[in-house]
């Protein structure tokens, strides 16, 4: 009789988490954060000569497969030309200002699509009347995420409309995240 072995297959990582290295990834998001503004502070002079809005860098990855992505938008809507027009210019400047800490990295500049995120006071003014989704960094009667209606709020507030008889105002601080919410139906 044969005598067949099955084997079982496991799948485990084991890691260290120890103060170091979380410190070092904390240094490391905030090296992130702090590279992200400069690109953002230097996209924005060449988006504002041709009446672009830069909504969004992000900087992921690391090494080799590091990435820049830079989120551009126009009351008119971003065409194509737009997106080359802010690779071409934003790609040169951070190369001859050699920006991108270790030289290697992919440029990706786009709309920001139907959904678009919301993060300032002036987001939130273009936007109001429009359907958002928004996400709270803590529960108000046992939820978080609220879908309606933006309306015009104090300053650094805003309310959305959820239904006829329920309105949220949350402060620009106490928001996770939000976007617009498009109908797909």
């Amino acid at each position: 009789m044969g005598l067949k072995r099955k084997w079982a297959s496991a799948h485990f990582f084991i890691g260290e988490r120890s103060a170091s290295n979380q410190i070092w990834l904390l240094q490391r998001k905030l090296m992130e954060s702090s590279l992200a503004q400069r690109i953002h502070t230097i996209a924005e002079r060449i988006a504002e000569s041709e009446g672009l809005e830069v909504v969004e860098v992000e900087v992921l990855g690391g090494g080799k497969s590091r990435m820049l992505r830079v989120t551009i938008d126009k009351p008119s809507g971003v065409t194509l030309n737009d997106c080359e027009f802010i690779s071409q210019q934003l790609g040169t400047v951070l190369d001859v200002e050699d920006v991108m800490p270790g030289g290697s990295y992919k440029l990706e500049v786009s709309s920001p699509g139907v959904e678009r995120k919301l993060f300032r006071q002036k987001d939130f003014d273009r936007f109001s009347g429009e359907k958002v989704k928004i996400v709270l960094k803590e529960a108000r009667n046992g939820r978080k995420t609220f879908e309606g209606v933006l309306r015009a709020g104090l300053p650094g507030e805003i309310t959305v409309e959820v239904s006829p008889t329920l309105s949220i105002a949350a402060r620009l601080d106490e928001i996770a995240r939000a976007h617009l919410k498009f109908d797909w139906h």
